[in-house]
């Protein structure tokens, strides 16, 4: 059992950091719950002490949810200071809860060492939530930082960052059509990508990436017409670009259109269901 402040006061108060404590997960989130259903500042602390070391992905966001219970005005402060931790863990999940705190005036605490972590976790969350908070005109200056991460990580991580940057709409065009002239093969996949994404959200990411890869590859109007060919629907010539049916009859349907990473899709699944 991990120890943490147990100082807040009263005998319920300690009886509840303990909970917080507690070996059995489904403890741990009831103890959460409780909290956030009659939040008392004496707790406040505890729960963010307890951000930066819980295991279980449902728990934290519990955690999350009954900081938000909170006044602001006592839980941003606090939350800040948590930004600056050496655990990641730390950081990522005070990133997650300003996101749900939506408190547009945190924007200013997103720095670029954050956007850029180390630690992919906490970057994905930095992407994201920057998006939530970002005033309207410094949207192309995120543009301009978010690029860089193009062809960064795995898959997952890539989807975290195409997602992102759809998100912005299309203030994102000119950097993407630059970054899909880059060198690296990876940046002008991941870019090239994000346009697809960008036209049509319903393409699968796989389908997006691997159809960015052989245009790469190709060059353009061999891709296109390799494309055509496969959907058997004109002649070189008469095509421009590789239409999406033709993309999916020439690599064949996508077995993967989201995240692979159980805890991409927790965060999808919890936000749906807005605790």
């Amino acid at each position: 059992m991990v120890l943490i402040n147990t100082t807040s006061g009263t005998p319920l108060n300690t009886r509840v950091a303990s909970a917080l404590g507690a070996k059995d997960s489904s403890v741990r989130l009831q103890a959460a719950l409780a909290v956030g259903s009659n939040p008392d500042p004496g707790l406040l602390e505890t729960l963010v002490e307890r951000c930066a070391v819980e295991p279980d992905f449902f728990v934290r966001d519990m955690l999350s949810w009954a900081l938000t219970r909170f006044s602001p005005r006592i839980t941003l402060p606090r939350i800040r200071q948590e930004l600056d931790s050496e655990r990641a863990q730390a950081r990522s999940q005070a990133l997650h809860t300003l996101g749900k705190i939506g408190d547009r005036g945190a924007w200013a605490w997103i720095t670029r060492d954050m956007l850029r972590d180390a630690d992919d976790e906490v970057a994905r969350t930095a992407w994201r939530v920057a998006v939530a908070l970002v005033p309207e005109g410094e949207k192309k200056a995120l543009v301009d930082e978010l690029v860089v991460q193009l062809g960064r990580g795995d898959r997952s991580v890539q989807l975290s960052l195409s997602r992102a940057l759809v998100d912005l709409g299309d203030v994102i065009e000119p950097a993407l059509e630059k970054a899909a002239a880059n060198p690296d093969p990876a940046v002008a996949a991941h870019a090239r990508a994000t346009e697809l994404l960008l036209r049509d959200p319903e393409t699968g990411f796989n389908a997006a990436i691997d159809e960015a890869r052989r245009v790469i590859a190709l060059g353009p109007e061999r891709a296109a017409a390799a494309a055509a060919a496969a959907a058997g629907v004109a002649e070189p010539s008469e095509v421009a670009e590789p239409s999406k049916a033709a993309c999916v009859a020439a690599i064949g349907e996508p077995t993967e259109t989201t995240e692979s990473t159980g805890a991409v899709d927790a965060v999808d699944a919890v936000e749906a269901v807005d605790c």
